[in-house]
C-alpha cells in the first residue's frame, strides 16, 4: 500500500513541471539509499534542471519547512544521501553539461552531475589533466566529489577535490544563490567559502555549478606492482620510497585477505604474496623509465618476491583495473562490507594493520585492508554475513567502536574522503572535539536556521 501525497504536492507540480517532479514507487525507492544499507523513502523526489529550479525549490521548501536532501550519483559508502526525515530528494543528476572546457585559462566549468571520468576524457583529449581519481569515477559525479572533498590514488602527489576546486555556485536553503571563487588560480578575496562548501555533505548549501582547475597532462606515466611476504615488509618499502627522494604519483597497499578475494573472482594476473604494493609515477619521456628502473632495483632490494612493470596509458590501466576490481572482489565474497576509509600517520600502518589482525580475532570478521598508502588513508573492511542479524549486527558495530577509537589513538582521522554522513555520526564529536564541534553546530545554524538541508545528519541545527 502506497503512502499518501503530502498535500504540497500539487504546488511543487505547478511550481517546477510535472516532469520534473516524481512519486513513482521505483523512483522513490531509488533514491532512498546509497551503497551503505540504510534506507529510508522520500516522498517526493525532484529532478532539478539548472540553478534557478534549486533556488525556487528551496525557496519553496523554508516557507513550508520541508526537508530536502540533495544527491548525486548515490555511489557514497556513508548514508549521506539518505533522506533521513522523508520529505524531497533532490537529485542533480539532471544537471550533467560541461559548460566550459578553457585550455587557455586552465580551467573546466561544470554541472554538479557530471560523471568524474567524463570530465577526466574530455580534458585528456585535450592534453590535459583532471588529477582526482576515485574508484568509483565511472560512476560518481562532481558535485558528490565536492560534497565529500573525495580523493583516490593520485592525492599523494596531486591533492583532493579541494585543491582543483577555483569557484562555485551554490544555493543556500532559504533559495539564496552564492558565488564563491572564480575563474583565477589565486584569489584570497574574502573569506574561504569555498573551502566551507567542499566535503559539506549537503548540509549547508546545494553546489550548482563549479569551477576547477586543470593541469596538463604529464607525457607519460609508468607503474611498478611489487608483491611482498607480509604487510609489514610492503610498509617499509613505502617509507623507503619515499625517504630516496621519489613522489609516485599514486602508491597503494593490500592485505593477503584482500588478495585472497582477488583470486577468486578475477583469476589470473594477481600477484604472488601476502601483500602488494603498486607505485605510479608520471613525467617527461626521458625522465619516467630512469625513475621506473630505479625503484624497481629498490623494491627487489628491499624482498620483494616479485616485480613487474608497465609502461604508458594502456598498460598502466591494466593495472588500474585489478586495483579498482578490489572493492567488487570483497563483495563477490557475499559478505557485506563495512567500508571504512580511515587515515593514520604513514609512520603507523603497521601498527594499524596489525590492530585489524588483532580485531579480526576478537571480532570473528574477516578485516581486509588495502589503499593510499603514500598518504596513509587505508580502507579497513569488516567483512560481515548478514547485517540484519541482530547479533552479528551488534558485534560489527562493537569492532567498528574499537577500529575508530584506536584510530583517533593513533591521531588519525575517521574518514579520509567518503565523509561522516550517518555511518560515522556517532564517532564524529570525538573525532573533531568539544570546540569545533560548536564551531559546525553555529555554521549550520547560520546557514540553515531551520534545519531543512539534508537534517538528520552529523551537525544538526539548534
Amino acid at each position: 500500500m502506497s503512502s499518501p501525497q503530502p498535500e504540497w504536492l500539487p504546488e511543487l507540480i505547478a511550481l517546477l513541471g510535472p516532469s520534473n517532479v516524481s512519486t513513482e514507487e521505483g523512483t522513490l525507492a531509488v533514491h532512498a539509499t546509497d551503497k551503505w544499507f540504510a534506507s529510508r523513502t522520500p516522498e517526493v523526489v525532484v529532478f532539478a534542471e539548472n540553478t534557478a529550479q534549486v533556488s525556487a525549490l528551496m525557496k519553496f521548501a523554508t516557507e513550508r519547512r520541508i526537508p530536502v536532501t540533495p544527491r548525486g550519483s548515490g555511489v557514497g559508502y556513508v548514508g549521506g544521501c539518505v533522506p533521513l526525515q522523508g520529505g524531497i530528494a533532490l537529485s542533480l543528476a539532471r544537471m550533467n553539461k560541461i559548460l566550459e572546457l578553457n585550455i587557455a585559462d586552465g580551467l573546466a566549468v561544470v554541472q554538479p552531475g557530471v560523471i568524474t571520468g567524463d570530465l577526466q576524457d574530455a580534458a585528456r583529449a585535450q592534453g590535459w589533466f583532471y588529477p582526482p581519481d576515485p574508484a568509483s569515477l565511472r560512476e560518481c559525479s562532481l558535485g558528490g566529489n565536492i560534497a565529500t572533498n573525495a580523493g583516490g590514488p593520485r592525492c599523494l602527489k596531486y591533492g583532493v577535490t579541494r585543491h582543483y576546486v577555483l569557484g562555485l555556485e551554490a544555493v543556500l536553503a532559504d533559495g539564496t544563490v552564492l558565488r564563491a571563487g572564480g575563474r583565477c588560480h589565486k584569489n584570497k578575496t574574502g573569506f574561504d567559502l569555498i573551502g566551507l562548501f567542499v566535503g559539506s555533505e549537503g548540509l549547508l548549501g546545494i553546489v550548482t555549478e563549479i569551477t576547477l582547475r586543470l593541469i596538463p597532462h604529464p607525457p607519460l606515466r609508468a607503474m611498478l606492482g611489487a608483491g611482498f611476504a607480509n604487510f609489514a615488509e610492503a610498509a617499509t618499502a613505502v617509507q623507503r620510497i619515499l625517504g630516496s627522494g621519489h613522489l609516485p604519483s599514486a602508491l597503494e597497499i593490500s592485505d593477503r585477505f584482500t588478495l585472497q578475494a582477488a583470486r577468486n573472482y578475477v583469476g589470473e594476473g594477481v600477484p604472488s604474496g601476502d601483500a602488494h604494493l603498486i607505485v605510479e609515477v608520471d613525467g617527461q619521456p626521458e625522465a619516467v623509465p630512469l625513475e621506473i628502473e630505479n625503484l624497481r632495483v629498490l623494491l627487489t632490494g628491499l624482498g620483494a618476491l616479485e616485480v613487474s612493470t608497465a609502461v604508458g596509458d594502456a598498460e598502466c590501466e591494466k593495472f588500474w583495473k585489478l586495483r579498482r576490481e578490489f572493492s567488487y572482489s570483497l563483495r563477490a565474497t557475499g559478505l557485506t562490507k563495512l567500508n571504512e576509509d580511515i587515515v593514520v600517520p604513514r609512520g603507523r600502518l603497521v601498527e594499524l594493520v596489525t590492530f585489524a589482525e588483532l580485531l579480526q580475532q576478537e571480532s570473528g570478521f574477516p578485516v581486509a585492508c588495502f589503499g593510499h598508502a603514500g598518504d596513509g588513508n587505508i580502507h579497513v573492511n569488516i567483512m560481515v554475513p548478514d547485517m540484519n542479524d541482530p547479533v552479528q549486527r551488534e558485534r560489527a558495530e562493537v569492532a567498528l567502536d574499537r577500529l575508530f577509537h584506536q584510530v583517533l589513538a593513533l591521531g588519525g582521522a575517521i574518514t579520509g574522503e567518503h565523509g561522516i554522513g550517518i555511518a560515522k555520526e556517532r564517532w564524529f564529536p570525538e573525532a573533531v572535539g568539544e570546540g569545533a564541534l560548536s564551531t559546525h553546530q553555529r555554521l549550520k545554524a547560520a546557514l540553515d536556521p531551520l534545519g531543512i538541508l539534508n537534517p538528520g545528519k552529523f551537525v544538526k541545527a539548534g
